[in-house]
């Protein structure tokens, strides 16, 4: 079994600090931990891969291929692959659980 804290991975991703922090990685998926700081931009650009945000902490917006919604703590967005999205107008540090399917990267592969 592969179990995780969230707290521990959210101390491990600040050490290294990056933006996004992949904790676990199969063929048919990765999980990972992305932070953006509250008045932040988001980086991003579309994945090849299904992806799904579960928002763990902070209130943000996201926009979804022209669609935007508000987010806070238990929001859950899916986001298909090749769409443009990025969270915004972020109000308090963002703390999210990111599901790529198939694993990040690994669009040929699946």
């Amino acid at each position: 079994m592969r179990a995780f804290e969230i707290a521990d991975l959210m101390s491990r991703r600040a050490a290294q600090n990056r933006l996004y922090l992949e904790f676990l990685r199969v063929p048919g998926m990765s999980l990972g931990i992305y932070t953006l700081a509250a008045g932040g931009t988001d980086p991003q650009s579309p994945h090849g891969e299904d992806e799904v945000y579960y928002v763990v902490h902070g209130r943000a917006r996201v926009l979804v291929e022209g669609e935007d919604r508000p987010v806070e703590p238990g929001s859950i967005v899916f986001v298909p692959a090749g769409a443009e999205h990025r969270f915004h107008a972020i109000e308090q540090e963002l703390t999210l659980l990111v599901c790529f399917a198939p694993a990040e990267g690994d669009t040929a592969n699946g």
